[in-house]
């Protein structure tokens, strides 16, 4: 998350393609048709909106300083095979959140969601997932540190 965060900051798109589940990864867990498709145009396409529009919000006026990382362990859950289009079962952590001092106010800002493959947790979702259209969009911004999660979905 911390990486995730400087590249944010830094702008930096291509390092932060390093964190987001590989595509090879994707491929072995859906159990759809086009995995390399639904990864490239919904899931990447997604992601680089997204990431646009949180480094727009966190270095408009003054830049945004990490206070923290909220997350809670105990919403970690096995998502099992067959579920959510899956065919192999995997570690799903919800709704972490970026806590920030940014123009003397502490805010934050979720992180839909995480998953780890062979132990290393990847962003699969920056901002909502499903939404009405194809726009960059944060995920649950805050006044204050805000909520983590909720536990549960995919």
């Amino acid at each position: 998350m911390t990486s995730l965060w400087n590249d944010i900051i830094t702008n930096n798109l291509v390092a932060a393609r390093k964190l987001f589940l590989p595509i090879s990864a994707y491929g072995h867990l859906k159990g759809i048709s086009t995995p390399s498709y639904d990864w490239k145009f919904r899931l990447m396409a997604l992601f680089t909106l997204d990431f646009a529009s949180y480094h727009h919000v966190l270095t408009a006026g003054h830049v945004a300083t990490l206070q923290s990382i909220g997350v809670r362990p105990s919403y970690a859950q096995w998502i099992p095979p067959g579920y959510c289009e899956n065919r192999l079962g995997y570690w799903h952590m919800p709704g972490p959140r970026f806590i920030y001092a940014q123009n003397g106010a502490t805010r934050s800002v979720g992180v839909l969601s995480l998953i780890s493959w062979h132990g290393i947790w990847y962003l699969i979702h920056l901002g909502p997932n499903p939404r009405s259209a194809n726009v960059g969009q944060l995920y649950s911004p805050a006044n204050g540190p805000g909520v983590v999660g909720p536990p549960g979905s995919c």
